[in-house]
């Protein structure tokens, strides 16, 4: 259980660091986020990455790193799939499903992203909320867009929480006062 443990805080810390470039990537709309990789794509860091993996399937470390180069090139199913990966691995690890439902939102698979970002409003612990504020909000936001039109009293409850957690963003200030009418 240590161990678990440990992995989780080192992951977690170095996830924080890369977090910052995926909210970066969610705000802005580039072409890369407007098309669907679906054919695997492989490069030299790729392909190091895969065969560590093999030779250590459980190296969460190497895991998260192969996930990250797999988005950085926008494969998003084999991002997914590593993610998916770390999750068995780290079941509890809410980072893991943030970019879980990042990578299904690039690959324009909506039900899968919201999804994952219930699951990740779900594993943030009590004293991850700080150093989460950021993609709480933004899970919380994706959530309620996507709910607006089917349940419009859960929109309405995911709009205000992540009024709560980021006030400022201008998106969900409109859906909140587009909610009200």
């Amino acid at each position: 259980m240590m161990k678990t443990e440990m992995k989780i805080k080192s992951l977690f810390f170095g996830l924080t660091l890369m977090t910052t470039g995926f909210i970066s990537a969610q705000t802005t709309t580039t072409a890369s986020a407007e098309t669907t990789q679906t054919a695997a794509v492989t490069n030299p860091t790729i392909d190091a990455l895969v065969k560590q993996v093999a030779a250590k399937p459980d190296d969460t470390q190497t895991l998260v790193t192969l996930a990250t180069a797999y988005q950085d090139v926008g494969d998003w199913n084999s991002a997914i799939a590593t993610w998916n990966k770390i999750t068995t691995i780290i079941p509890d690890w809410a980072p893991a499903y943030y970019s879980i439902g990042y990578a299904n939102q690039s690959a324009k698979n909506n039900e899968g992203a919201k999804a994952a970002y219930e699951q990740y409003i779900a594993k943030v612990k009590p004293a991850e909320v700080d150093a989460s504020k950021q993609n709480l909000a933004y899970a919380y936001f994706f959530i309620a867009f996507q709910d607006k039109d089917t349940d419009k009293e859960k929109a309405k409850q995911y709009i205000a929480k992540s009024l709560q957690y980021d006030g400022s963003n201008q998106d969900a200030l409109n859906l909140s006062k587009s909610l009200m009418n």
